[in-house]
């Protein structure tokens, strides 16, 4: 079998994502337009930028004739799940590094029990040599000690040079769309895509689900690598990340679910749900032009 040829039957994905206008009133009374890009709705395993980011490295990963995905995540990680979603419907078999060598004597949580179910081999690494996978060195011991040295490797978030082509891409579907382009940002690598793909006079807004404020070199230097150095109008929101990644505190539960009941949009938590709140500060604030409109990324499902 062809399978490069043949990667978008044997995935499914449907692109272009609807848009979708909601009529908030945190966003009318501020004269201020919210549309949703409904890019959780792009595939039903791989849901928005996990497809755009992943959907470029396999179609490499099967041309080079790779068996084997490896990737990096933490316990919650959907970018683990995807990967190995992704590796189920190819054929290909999947290899997890996971961040916290602690976790490996403790039973699976869902999310890391839906990787192992999906195929995924799974090896628990400390947290020290997580942090220094980036260095080449500690890179090949640690796949070669969870023994996908041969394997294609997928950075953690899916994030490098191939997947901001993908992310690109849906910039490109909102070309015109509105002024301000928002998504939820964890390693940033959507963000770096996105805003290459929208027209000039677009800006791509950034809203980290982590604190640090580490991510603006780490956007520069992802598109130094992809396109060969800054695209496109971008910037972080920063101070919305309620605490740290995966912590939904009951004041944001309670927004997602206020959201969810009135427009009949799921609001995934971790990253949807702090960008959602975050525009809806920005607009009290006035961050955006009266009579201006914004589009939010609903990159992901609960």
């Amino acid at each position: 079998m062809n399978r490069p040829a043949n990667l978008d039957v044997l995935l499914q994905p449907r692109p272009p994502s609807p848009l979708q206008e909601v009529r908030d009133e945190r966003f009318e009374r501020c004269g201020v337009r919210l549309l949703l890009k409904r890019d959780d709705l792009v595939h039903p395993e791989l849901p928005g930028n996990k497809w755009r980011k992943l959907a470029p490295n396999l179609r490499a990963a099967v041309a080079g004739g790779y068996r084997e995905l490896a990737t990096f995540g933490g316990a919650y990680s959907n970018h683990l799940r995807a990967t190995a979603a992704a590796g189920r419907l190819l054929g290909l078999g999947t290899v997890g590094v996971v961040r916290g060598d602690e976790l490996a004597g403790r039973p699976l949580n869902d999310s890391l029990a839906r990787c192992a179910a999906d195929g995924m081999r799974l090896h628990f690494v400390s947290r020290s040599d997580y942090r220094r996978k980036a260095e080449p060195a500690v890179l090949a011991r640690l796949l070669e000690d969870a023994g996908a040295a041969s394997a294609y490797a997928v950075p953690e978030g899916g994030s490098n040079a191939l997947a901001l082509e993908g992310c690109a891409a849906l910039g490109r579907e909102l070309r015109g769309v509105s002024e301000t382009v928002a998504v939820a940002c964890g390693t940033g690598g959507t963000l770096a895509g996105l805003a290459a793909g929208l027209a000039p006079g677009q800006r791509a807004l950034g809203v980290p689900v982590l604190a640090g404020g580490f991510l603006g070199g780490g956007i520069r230097s992802l598109q130094q690598q992809a396109f060969g150095g800054p695209a496109g109008d971008w910037s972080l929101a920063e101070g919305f990340d309620h605490g740290g990644y995966a912590r939904v505190p009951a004041a944001l539960e309670a927004f997602a679910a206020g959201f969810e009941e009135r427009h009949g949009v799921p609001v995934e938590r971790i990253y949807v749900a702090k960008l959602l709140w975050a525009l809806a500060e920005l607009a009290e604030r006035g961050g955006f032009p009266r009579g201006s409109a914004v589009t939010a990324v609903v990159t992901g499902r609960p």
